[in-house]
């Protein structure tokens, strides 16, 4: 492929080349996961274990906005983003020392429409109490980035327009208002993602959002994640971080 040639006496420079796709953890509870048919718990110590993996490999999990930062300095290239889906109160408990322990940042994606509720979207269970207001507040003051996944845990491709713009754009404004500073990340329910969804998170200001497979999509509001559960050993951890880049396409804007 040619690579773009910048055009004399216009002053334009060459068009970006898209970066290498960054690689962004996805995590949901940190707790028991004796009884857990959607796979979405860890254990606190299974979880203390994929971060040491992290600092043996020279890497460092941080939130999504400093990940992106770091990238648009040319840096980065050590970093893991580490995101947790759904706002679950065992984050503070459990999530948050580990954090602290391993010096990692984190951004965790919250419902303000369900605060101080539970994972009712799940028809399997268990039930799950997720973060209180006071505990998105605690988490933000703690330094975890707070992004929106939502306001209930709708799946946005298969919802109306009204509802997609309540769920994309009231959210991040009472995320906003609670925590008192800009919410910059969406985080697609379910992982489900489509061109009207994209569009919508974009129209809201938000500066990214991610999914898990995002398909043909890319760009910043369309991320790729990797989904990281209690049998993620260090071996496993080895082979999706090596073959996550070999999967994935390069990622435009990022």
């Amino acid at each position: 492929m040619v690579a773009p040639v910048e055009s004399v006496g216009t002053g334009r420079r060459p068009a970006a080349r898209p970066g290498p796709v960054p690689w962004v953890a996805m995590y949901h509870s940190v707790g028991d996961c004796s009884d857990d048919p959607y796979r979405i718990t860890v254990t606190p110590e299974r979880l203390e274990r994929q971060l040491a993996w992290l600092h043996r490999r020279g890497l460092r999990g941080v939130s999504v906005r400093e990940l992106f930062a770091a990238r648009a300095r040319g840096e980065g290239r050590h970093l893991v983003g580490l995101t947790f889906d759904d706002g679950y109160a065992d984050f503070l408990e459990h999530a948050l020392p580990a954090l602290r322990h391993w010096h990692c940042g984190a951004t965790l994606f919250v419902l303000p429409g369900r605060l101080g509720g539970v994972n009712s979207w799940d028809p399997l269970g268990p039930r799950k109490a997720l973060l209180t207001v006071d505990g998105v507040r605690r988490a933000a003051s703690e330094g975890v980035e707070i992004g929106s996944h939502g306001l209930t845990h709708v799946d946005l491709t298969r919802a109306d327009d009204v509802t997609v713009k309540a769920e994309v754009a009231d959210s991040r404004a009472l995320l906003s208002e609670l925590i008192s500073a800009p919410v910059d990340g969406f985080c697609y329910p379910y992982g489900t993602v489509d061109e009207r969804a994209v569009a919508a998170v974009r129209e809201a200001g938000y500066a990214y959002a991610c999914a898990i497979d995002p398909g043909p999509l890319t760009g910043p509001h369309a991320l790729p994640r990797l989904h990281i559960g209690q049998n993620d050993t260090a071996w496993r951890l080895y082979l999706k971080h090596k073959l996550h880049r070999l999967r994935r396409c390069p990622v435009e804007g990022v």
